[in-house]
């Protein structure tokens, strides 16, 4: 699971922090899911966001994998709830909109977008963590005006 923490003062990004939690192969999904939920409640704790973006569950021809995706974007839904962050939830194709005016832009344009509009030396890795910095950018488009600045 991606996640990114940025600053929004004007119309200018500053990353804060921004990485991915991840899981062992093979541990049981019980554990991945109390990991992810341990981690993220750690990461809220630490840099108080005001509001957080979650991206919606899109429909997945593989029901397995939307039911694990389904049951990792609970946990993050409930460790931000649980912590008094007020979440934001945001299509795939509002988020490709949202950084490169095109909903149906491919996985590369979004992560060159996250990449130019943070002025960072490269697309950050894993995919998961661009992802999570795309909504990220999306809600502080949507939301600007209810966004506090710092």
């Amino acid at each position: 699971m991606g996640y990114g923490i940025l600053d929004y003062k004007g119309n200018k990004f500053t990353p804060v922090e921004y990485g991915s939690i991840t899981t062992e192969a093979h541990t049981p999904n019980e554990e991945r899911l109390l990991t992810l939920y341990s981690e993220l409640t750690r990461i809220i704790e630490e840099f108080k966001p005001d509001e957080a973006a979650v991206e919606e569950l899109f429909y997945n021809t593989n029901a397995t994998t939307a039911i694990m995706v389904g049951e990792a974007r609970g946990m993050a839904l409930l460790a931000c709830a649980q912590n008094g962050v007020r979440i934001s939830e945001y299509t795939p194709l509002q988020i490709k909109s949202s950084l490169t005016g095109y909903g149906r832009a491919d996985k590369k344009q979004v992560q060159t977008m996250v990449k130019m509009i943070l002025g960072l030396s490269e697309v950050p890795k894993p995919d998961d963590t661009a992802d999570a910095l795309a909504a990220a950018i999306c809600h502080a488009h949507h939301a600007g005006s209810r966004i506090p600045r710092r």
